[in-house]
């Protein structure tokens, strides 16, 4: 009697190759994804704190009844205890804050960490037109 021919158990070589070609490939899309979202959220980020920051400037102008010069930058707020440390961006630079018409506009300088730029380099500014409708509403 004839036994039936057994099947090969494994994979040969060219299979081996077509799958890892594969992973790497859908692992290299997902990466390229997975950064440009990374960069999206540490933009986020500083938009949340830019307003942060603004509103701890005004818990500032409740207690004193004035801004602190913007020369000391966040200084004065760190002494009242209305923020713990002096607040850096998620790049690692300092925000920065100027007074516009009497309101304050917080700034970040962006992933470059230097003033103007595109895309990701941009500055970031707390919303100055919010600013201003708070201010006329005093």
């Amino acid at each position: 009697m004839r036994r039936p021919n057994r099947r090969r158990r494994g994979f040969n070589l060219l299979e081996v190759v077509v799958a890892i070609a594969i992973i790497t490939m859908l692992s290299s899309a997902v990466g390229v994804y997975a950064i440009a979202r990374y960069r999206d959220s540490r933009v986020d980020v500083a938009r949340t704190e830019l307003e942060t920051l603004e509103g701890q400037l005004d818990a500032y102008l409740a207690l004193t009844g004035h801004y602190p010069e913007p020369s000391k930058g966040f200084g004065p707020l760190v002494e009242r205890r209305l923020v713990k440390e002096l607040p850096v961006d998620p790049w690692g630079q300092p925000f920065t804050w100027r007074l516009v018409n009497g309101v304050p506009v917080v700034t970040s300088l962006g992933e470059d960490g230097a003033e103007g730029g595109e895309g990701y380099d941009a500055d970031l500014h707390s919303d100055a037109s919010a600013a201003r409708s708070r201010q006329a509403a005093r």
